[in-house]
């Protein structure tokens, strides 16, 4: 189940959720490595990773699931935010050089076709960045955050999911080593409790982080979709066909 996007704004404005966006940006500074020039996709709710890294990029752009809701970014610019399925993107083959996901693979409906979709977008040696809750890590067992809700999952699973879908993971970190409560003394010592878990219980960090690359060889053939999904405008009624009509 998605998280509205109005509570994933509010909570990354409380203390507790721009400690856990530090100690992801911490992360995701290591491995983030030079993007100049790059296209940059963001999906799920990046927004707070957006804004810390996309400055050197081309073009920096953020897709929502509409089961999520969007909202408006980056503020006060022209938005770059579209609400989309979280598997169907609006964009052309190897149109993107990185794709972040954040909030995004745990709520997935298939995950499968979500990463079949990023591979599909990516540029030929692109790179995808994941950050997704740790099954083992003490946020997927507490819904006060964005990390207690969806599917988590463990280094294993995330592994097996990457190299099923023609992504060779590359690098692996973790973070969110504090406990994940709003009191004032917990978040006193976060710093420490990070310093500490990383150095000492990675495994049991919040959140898992890995990043991975387009791989070119052994290609997934064609496959028809057993369905597709069709709009269909809210207000206008549904009659019968006149050969129905007696």
């Amino acid at each position: 189940m998605h998280m509205d996007v109005v509570e994933l704004r509010d909570f990354y404005s409380t203390s507790l959720g721009l400690a856990a966006e530090n100690s992801i940006s911490m992360t995701l500074s290591a491995l983030w490595g030079k993007s100049a020039g790059e296209h940059l996709l963001g999906l799920g709710y990046p927004v707070p990773w957006l804004d810390r890294f996309s400055g050197e990029c081309e073009r920096a752009i953020c897709f929502m699931p509409a089961g999520q809701g969007a909202s408006h970014w980056p503020a006060p610019k022209e938005t770059a935010t579209a609400l989309t399925y979280d598997d169907e993107f609006p964009l052309r083959d190897s149109s993107i050089d990185r794709v972040l996901m954040v909030h995004f693979l745990e709520h997935a409906e298939n995950a499968n076709d979500c990463l079949a979709e990023a591979w599909r977008v990516l540029s030929p040696g692109g790179v995808l960045m994941i950050v997704a809750p740790n099954r083992r890590g003490v946020w997927s067992r507490f819904e006060n955050t964005p990390f207690g809700t969806g599917k988590p999952y463990s280094k294993g699973q995330l592994n097996r999911l990457l190299r099923d879908n023609q992504f060779t993971p590359e690098q692996w970190s973790d973070a969110l080593h504090f406990a994940p409560s709003k009191r004032e003394l917990s978040l006193r010592f976060r710093s420490k409790m990070e310093y500490v878990g990383r150095r000492f219980w990675p495994v049991f960090g919040g959140t898992i982080i890995v990043t991975a690359t387009k791989r070119l060889y052994q290609g997934i053939p064609a496959t028809a979709r057993a369905r597709r999904r069709v709009a269909v405008p809210v207000l206008v009624p549904q009659g019968s066909s006149r050969a129905n009509r007696t």
